[in-house]
């Protein structure tokens, strides 16, 4: 489900469980992996990344369809897991090589950078299509990351953007072939794993501290 190797300064987490859905065993091994490299003392940087033709397509649906008593709950460990990758005190890269759909694409929002494969896949909050609304911590961190018109486009339409065109949104920061996805994201992090990281954490907590604070608070307006 979740593999974390190390390459150099930088770890790549890597998510392998078909759409990588946010299931509770996924939210452990993530919140397990991000223990780990918090843990390593000396220069360090994250990479994330999926398999196949999906970075993560988000919330479980079918989870939460068998347990809609644990809603509320698990809505705040989604949210507690987006509030800790903000948080981190390293730089943060996704690679996205494949499709960052909802709470895929808003987990992509929480990262420094990001590359995106230019063949295939799409970032898209369908949550509008889906008769879903937001959390206000999930509205906070889009809008946090994103330029007021392209959040209001994204989250409104629930449009697709394929990596060109998210990378001109400046959803994205770079795109790359697939090959070369997941390489383009670890040379960029490694880059960034020299630079101080409780330094990173700090400017990046008082940076997003309205949407981090947003996540950690209820999830029902």
């Amino acid at each position: 489900m979740i593999d974390l190797q190390r390459d150099g300064d930088v770890y790549v987490l890597r998510f392998d469980d078909n759409e990588n859905r946010f299931s509770p065993g996924f939210l452990d091994a993530v919140n397990d992996a991000l223990d780990t490299v918090e843990k390593t003392d000396g220069p360090k940087a994250l990479v994330t990344t999926g398999t196949g033709k999906f970075y993560s397509n988000g919330l479980d649906l079918d989870w939460l369809g068998a347990n809609q008593d644990r809603f509320e709950d698990y809505l705040k460990r989604v949210n507690g897991m987006y509030a800790r990758v903000l948080s981190l005190p390293l730089p943060t890269v996704a690679a996205i090589n494949g499709h960052a759909f909802a709470g895929g694409g808003m987990l992509t929002l929480a990262h420094d950078f990001s590359v995106m494969r230019t063949d295939r896949g799409y970032f898209c909050l369908p949550e509008v299509d889906l008769g879903m609304s937001f959390t206000p911590g999930m509205s906070a961190l889009i809008q946090a990351r994103l330029s007021h018109a392209t959040a209001h486009e994204a989250m409104i339409s629930g449009r697709r953007y394929t990596a060109e065109q998210a990378q001109e949104a400046a959803i994205v920061h770079r795109t790359a072939a697939e090959a070369d996805v997941l390489p383009a994201a670890v040379e960029l992090a490694g880059s960034l794993a020299p630079k101080n990281g409780t330094t990173i954490g700090k400017i990046r907590r008082d940076m997003y501290r309205g949407a981090i604070e947003a996540l950690r608070g209820p999830v029902f307006s």
